[in-house]
């Protein structure tokens, strides 16, 4: 079992030296000089949402940063080291980027785990510290919809931490500088893994709305 999955890994990558390094035009010919992305999308780590699968991207198309749940934390200064933080700024300040997307997902486990509270199995406790950060959204879903079933609130934390990423986003500076600017956008998505389609967050009706409408589906609008 172990040898057919290793080998399953090499044979993606033979597929991937053919599609991307062969030929006169091949696309690392241009990308050995350098990155030029116009999007950092900021994800989850979930082996199911790999970003540049859902979005059919290329090598080069887009930053990408995956986490537990998807969280951006916000701006801190303090002396420990933050690894999402430092990607956020490089991807703004050195690369300049032109948007910025959280991308979340139905069925995330890092949400389950902080709706239905978790309990580590050591004293050194990464994910529940981590999870910290998205806490008022918890309680806050627990408050208005504490009626409501496990999925439904699940969904709702799920919706609510995108909501938490992007105020987060405008806490660093050369976020919210840039945005002041119209240099910068800042866009909050959500897979619906159920139904294989794709929300975005509307700050004006403040809720999610259908921008990829499942198979069959016709959107709104049309």
């Amino acid at each position: 079992m172990e040898v057919r999955n290793i080998h399953q890994f090499i044979e993606g990558f033979q597929r991937f030296q053919s599609k991307y390094f062969s030929g006169e035009d091949a696309l690392y010919s241009k990308l050995n000089h350098g990155q030029n992305p116009t999007t950092l999308l900021i994800g989850c780590c979930d082996s199911r949402v790999d970003p540049a699968l859902l979005l059919d991207c290329d090598p080069g198309d887009i930053f990408v940063v995956r986490n537990v749940a998807n969280l951006v934390p916000p701006c801190n200064e303090s002396a420990q080291q933050h690894g999402v933080s430092a990607a956020i700024q490089f991807a703004v300040e050195a690369l300049n980027v032109q948007r910025v997307i959280v991308m979340g997902h139905e069925k995330c486990g890092g949400i389950r785990a902080l709706m239905q509270g978790y309990k580590p199995s050591r004293k050194i406790d990464f994910i529940g510290r981590w999870m910290k950060i998205v806490e008022p959204v918890k309680q806050q879903v627990l408050q208005q919809l504490g009626t409501y079933s496990e999925a439904e609130q699940n969904r709702a934390c799920e919706l609510g931490a995108i909501i938490m990423s992007l105020n987060n986003l405008r806490s660093f500076p050369w976020i919210s500088e840039r945005e002041e600017r119209g240099e910068i956008a800042l866009h909050g998505w959500y897979f619906d893994m159920s139904q294989g389609a794709l929300l975005a967050y509307s700050e004006r009706s403040d809720s999610f709305l259908p921008m990829v409408c499942p198979l069959g589906v016709a959107h709104p609008e049309s």
